[in-house]
């Protein structure tokens, strides 16, 4: 069942980092459309610098959420090499709980919370904050899968603590 699942998990990944280059160019020409504009023309304009800080938050949360994978996360490997596999697995249980925990503690919060700026909009673009704020909600929904996912690996698959400092990145 999972074999068959992963050509699709594939593309829905291959489809998420196209959506982040997306929003990189989108930030990127906002930002020489502002710069031309102040500099070349004198026409100071305030949306460019609204839609590059509003595809900046979506590129961080949605980025974080769906591209980035557990091995290229910024983690304290330094203790985590040094112990054995049984410690690391308890190690990677132990902090997926608590993410998750406190990610399901707030998320009522939070989804209140950007429910409620439904009544505000952006200066230019006059986008609804719970249009903006909602990839947070979405981020929160996928933190909490993925790390009900870790937990689960740590606990059943003898594989989920393997550690090659060899292999070890940045995600950069």
């Amino acid at each position: 069942m999972l074999s068959a699942l992963q050509p699709i998990a594939r593309r829905l990944g291959r489809l998420a980092e196209h959506l982040l280059v997306v929003m990189i160019a989108v930030m990127f020409v906002a930002f020489v459309i502002q710069v031309a504009s102040r500099y070349v023309f004198g026409w100071p304009t305030g949306w460019t610098n609204e839609l590059t800080v509003v595809c900046w938050v979506w590129l961080v949360l949605f980025g974080a959420a769906f591209v980035v994978r557990e091995d290229e996360e910024i983690r304290f490997e330094l203790l985590y090499a040094a112990v054995g596999k049984q410690a690391r697995r308890a190690m990677i249980f132990v902090s997926a709980i608590a993410l998750i925990a406190l990610y399901a503690w707030s998320f009522p919060a939070v989804v209140d919370y950007v429910a409620f700026m439904r009544v505000e909009h952006t200066a230019y673009l006059k986008i609804r904050f719970d249009w903006l704020y909602v990839i947070y909600v979405i981020f929160v929904i996928a933190i909490i899968g993925r790390y009900l996912w870790l937990a689960w690996s740590a606990l059943t698959r003898s594989d989920a603590a393997e550690f090659d400092p060899t292999k070890a990145a940045s995600g950069v």
